[in-house]
């Protein structure tokens, strides 16, 4: 065999193999996936589910943080929260029962914080 026939086999052989092999490395189903996620993430905001997600903002150089949990939210009842102790004091915030009601309907609410160290935080609370 000459090199120009070489090189034409050669190319022929790499041109028809490359989509051949595509083919054949994509007969797999895309019926679902053999090792689905057992806990996969949540696909919406909701706080029955999920619980929530509470953001303090900064006052005084510093802030607090506030955990509501979803069996709180479902509850519905009014209820005072100690935000977490920061620079030697901790502030309380309530959240209502109309406000829990805000929660379980996937809306977000805000409050303020009790005053304490001369200042107050305010507080925006949504769903996870």
């Amino acid at each position: 065999m000459d090199r120009k026939t070489f090189i034409q086999k050669t190319t022929a052989g790499i041109l028809l193999g490359i989509p051949a092999i595509s083919i054949l490395g994509c007969s797999g189903s895309d019926d679902g996936d053999s090792n689905p996620n057992p806990n996969p993430p949540p696909t919406a905001v909701n706080c029955l589910e999920n619980g929530t997600l509470s953001s303090v903002a900064s006052s005084a150089g510093h802030s607090h943080s506030l955990t509501i949990s979803k069996e709180d939210v479902a509850a519905g009842v009014e209820k005072t929260y100690d935000l977490s102790l920061v620079s030697g004091h901790v502030h309380q915030v309530t959240i209502s029962a109309a406000q829990f009601s805000t929660l379980k309907a996937n809306n977000s609410v805000s409050a303020t914080s009790t005053s304490d160290s001369g200042h107050t935080h305010s507080i925006s609370v949504s769903c996870a």
